[in-house]
């Protein structure tokens, strides 16, 4: 399992991210431009003790990252999914891909995507944190494949 971050917005949320991918063993893809400078002194700000653990490969666009992506297929979480997550079939290899805490992704990124899943919820939310989402896919992803 991998995760993406799309041109995260709020370092708060990327150190979360950052955490999240050291407890789970999974590495962090940051896709740029942020919306904050994306420094080794902010990384480390922003994922307090972690940062030394965290596997975080940053790439300077959409376009680099598509062609230096790792194989498997590409999970966006979206308020627009087509399926839960819950009834997407998670794969070893499968990359969590993650938008904008302000604006998701672009109408290109969402069609490049192999799977569009989103998370339920039944109290009427319109959406969750950015890092919180990735959580609850990540335990989901880890359900399913232990």
């Amino acid at each position: 399992m991998r995760l993406a971050a799309y041109q995260p917005d709020i370092p708060q949320n990327l150190g979360a991210l950052m955490r999240l991918s050291v407890c789970f063993g999974a590495p962090l893809h940051v896709i740029e431009p942020c919306g904050f400078p994306f420094s080794a002194k902010a990384v480390k700000k922003a994922a307090m003790d972690y940062a030394a653990e965290a596997e975080v490969i940053a790439h300077p666009s959409w376009t680099r990252y598509l062609a230096d992506r790792p194989a498997g297929r590409l999970v966006l979480l979206t308020t627009k999914g087509a399926k839960p997550i819950w009834d997407h079939d998670f794969e070893q290899g499968d990359t969590l891909l993650l938008g904008r805490e302000s604006a998701g992704v672009p109408d290109n990124v969402h069609d490049a995507a192999d799977v569009r899943a989103f998370i339920p919820m039944p109290g009427g939310g319109r959406s969750l944190n950015v890092a919180m989402a990735a959580g609850i896919a990540v335990a989901e992803a880890s359900r399913q494949l232990r």
